[in-house]
């Protein structure tokens, strides 16, 4: 195993995997919560599929890092999603659903009449640890690294408007403006995480450590730390049992989550019964 670890880190794509993926997961794990709290865990879905359609079409026009492109459309489209969730006549799952929709299909069709479905297509509905070219790990990084600190700075804010609303709104708080912060900071981080994840499996980052730690802690700031120290631990354990056994990066992980809460689902039902 440690001879396996040296030569894991003895290349330079997985140093580069390791530091983005470790950063990407803490800050995806700590949104997550607020997101599962809030109701709305598949807006990683859509804004993952929004993501994809961007950076389809603008690889297809021969943009050199379509991240820096990415980032600001899905983030007004994070904010797009929570204005019509709010409308009582298109609800927040259908808005979703609309949106990502529209988005794949517009990606889809565009990059088959150009490029085609070629290997970068691949890497962003799969996610590749070999598609991060060293621009995209100072993104990454330095977009992680934000996305913590606000995290840190307006945790009671957050903390407040996760679990009542209205409440926040009645204490004279901007609960609007903070949902939006919960919106933009997950767009960020889908963003950065879809070249390690891929479209089809950044939201189970989002959604699973915060569902695990949910089984055995009831305080959100236990929750918080149980979430972020499981989704570290999953994405070390998955990028190495892919490194081992020649598995998808992305998949592994999920699979290494999915493990995780069966083992927390059987000790809550252990404990409780």
């Amino acid at each position: 195993m440690v001879q396996t670890l040296i030569e894991m880190m003895s290349h330079a794509f997985i140093q580069r995997a390791m530091l983005v993926g470790t950063l990407v997961s803490l800050c995806a794990a700590l949104l997550g919560v607020s997101l599962v709290l809030k109701r709305y865990s598949m807006i990683g879905d859509g804004l993952s599929h929004v993501g994809f359609g961007v950076l389809t079409v603008a690889t297809a026009l021969g943009v050199s890092s379509p991240l820096y492109i990415a980032i600001p459309i899905v983030t007004i489209t994070a904010i797009v999603l929570l204005r019509i969730g709010n409308n009582s006549k298109i609800k927040s799952d259908s808005s979703i659903a609309l949106i990502s929709s529209s988005a794949l299909a517009i990606g889809v069709a565009i990059t088959s009449v150009t490029t085609g479905m070629n290997t970068d297509v691949c890497n962003f509905m799969f996610g590749s640890i070999l598609a991060m070219s060293k621009g995209d790990v100072v993104l990454s990084v330095v977009v992680s690294i934000i996305v913590a600190l606000l995290f840190i700075i307006y945790y009671r804010k957050l903390f407040t408007v996760t679990f009542d609303e209205d409440f926040a709104k009645a204490s004279g708080l901007k609960a609007g403006r903070y949902t939006n912060l919960i919106a933009v900071l997950t767009a960020l981080v889908i963003v950065v995480g879809m070249r390690m994840m891929g479209v089809m499996l950044i939201s189970s980052i989002i959604i699973f450590p915060a569902l695990t730690s949910m089984l055995l802690f009831k305080s959100f700031k236990k929750v918080i730390i149980s979430s972020g120290i499981i989704s570290v631990l999953s994405f070390l354990i998955g990028i190495y049992l892919s490194y081992l056994y020649n598995i998808s990066t992305g998949a592994t992980i999920v699979i290494v989550n999915l493990v995780i809460f069966i083992l927390f689902f059987i000790i809550d039902k252990i404990i409780n019964e």
